[in-house]
C-alpha cells in the first residue's frame, strides 16, 4: 500500500458517483431534450423554481379541501405568524439532569436537548421522571405537571403568571311581580281641578239668569188680542 498524502486522497470505493451530465448529443442517452420530454412548462429554464403547492394553475389541493376556523387545529388554514408554535419536551428528555438542578430553556438547549429557542418551550408528559427539578417553561401539560410535582419538584411557568379564570356569576333569582300599588294623589292637581275654570264660571252665570227670569206667555202679553172663537 503506497504513502497517503494530500495528492493520493480520494474518496472510498463505492462512495461517490459521478454526477448526470445531460444535453451532451444524442449518443449521451440524456441529450438534446436533456430528460425533460418535449415541449411544456417544465422543459423550460427556471421551470423548477415554481413555489410549493403550485398545480401549473389549477386550484391546488390546500384550496379544494375543507378547512377548520382558527389557528389552532392541524386542519385549519395556515395563519402565518397568528399560529402557535411550541418545542415539545417531554418529561424523560428531563431525568437526565441532577437533582436539585434548575432546569432553564437555556440549561436545555446547552445540554442538546432542543436546537433553538425560538419558539416557546412547553414540557409534555412522556416517559417517567423520578428526579427532583425546578423546571422552567412556557408551557406545561396536565400530564407533565403532575409527575413533576409527584417527584417533589416545582413548576414554574415563563412569560408572566397566568390569568386567573373568571369565577362565574351567579344567576339572579327571578322574584315575583309585585302588585301595583295605586298612585298617590297630587294635592296640588286635585286643588287645581276642584277649582272651576273661568270658562264654566262664566256659563253657570249665564245658565242661572235665564233659569231667574218669569215664563212669559204669547197669549198673555200685554196688548194681545183673544182669539176668537
Amino acid at each position: 500500500m503506497s504513502e497517503l498524502t494530500l495528492h493520493t486522497l480520494k474518496p472510498a470505493d463505492g462512495s461517490h458517483r459521478d454526477r448526470k451530465r445531460v444535453g451532451r448529443g444524442p449518443g449521451s442517452g440524456n441529450g438534446k431534450t436533456a430528460g425533460r420530454g418535449q415541449k411544456g412548462q417544465k422543459s423550460r429554464s427556471g421551470s423548477h423554481a415554481m413555489r410549493p403547492g403550485f398545480e401549473g394553475g389549477q386550484m391546488p389541493i390546500y384550496m379544494r379541501l375543507g378547512k377548520l376556523r382558527g389557528p389552532n387545529h392541524r386542519k385549519s388554514m395556515p395563519m402565518g405568524p397568528f399560529r402557535t408554535h411550541t418545542t415539545p419536551v417531554n418529561v424523560r428528555d428531563l431525568a437526565k439532569f441532577e437533582a436539585g438542578t434548575e432546569v432553564t430553556p437555556e440549561l436545555l438547549k446547552q445540554a442538546g436537548v432542543v436546537r433553538s429557542l425560538k419558539h416557546p418551550i412547553k414540557i409534555l408528559g412522556g416517559g417517567e421522571l423520578s428526579v427532583k427539578l425546578t423546571v422552567q417553561a412556557h408551557g406545561f401539560s396536565a400530564r407533565a405537571v403532575e409527575l413533576i410535582e409527584g417527584a417533589g419538584g416545582t413548576v414554574v411557568r415563563l412569560g408572566g403568571e397566568p390569568e386567573a379564570t373568571p369565577e362565574p356569576k351567579p344567576k339572579k333569582r327571578s322574584r315575583p311581580a309585585a302588585a301595583a300599588e295605586p298612585e298617590p294623589e297630587d294635592d296640588t292637581n286635585a286643588g287645581e281641578a276642584e277649582q272651576p275654570s273661568a270658562a264654566e264660571e262664566t256659563a253657570e252665570e249665564a245658565e242661572t239668569a235665564v233659569e231667574d227670569e218669569p215664563a212669559t206667555d204669547d197669549a198673555t202679553d200685554e196688548g194681545a188680542e183673544p182669539d176668537e172663537e
